[in-house]
């Protein structure tokens, strides 16, 4: 019964790190493309979750990780830009 929540938590982390490898190979007009689009996303949410529409709150979560995710790559990018 303990071993669940270790592939759980492992099979989680895979995914998070073949999202960063995926966001990782687009370049910065690419990223911030899907950032608008994220935070679109994310607006719509909010308003279908105040009308009720969806029960899922934890979907609004992940876009918001999502974003943190792709404005961290923006930022290292400008940032190695700058240094390199």
């Amino acid at each position: 019964m303990r071993d669940a929540p270790k592939e759980a938590y492992s099979l989680r982390s895979r995914t998070k790190m073949a999202k960063i490898k995926e966001l990782r190979g687009k370049n910065i007009e690419e990223l911030k493309k899907l950032l608008a689009e994220k935070r679109e996303s994310v607006r719509k949410l909010r308003f279908d979750v105040a009308t009720k529409q969806v029960k899922n709150t934890r979907q609004i979560r992940n876009e918001k990780r999502d974003i943190s995710r792709i404005e961290t790559l923006i930022n290292e990018e400008k940032t190695n830009g700058q240094n390199g």
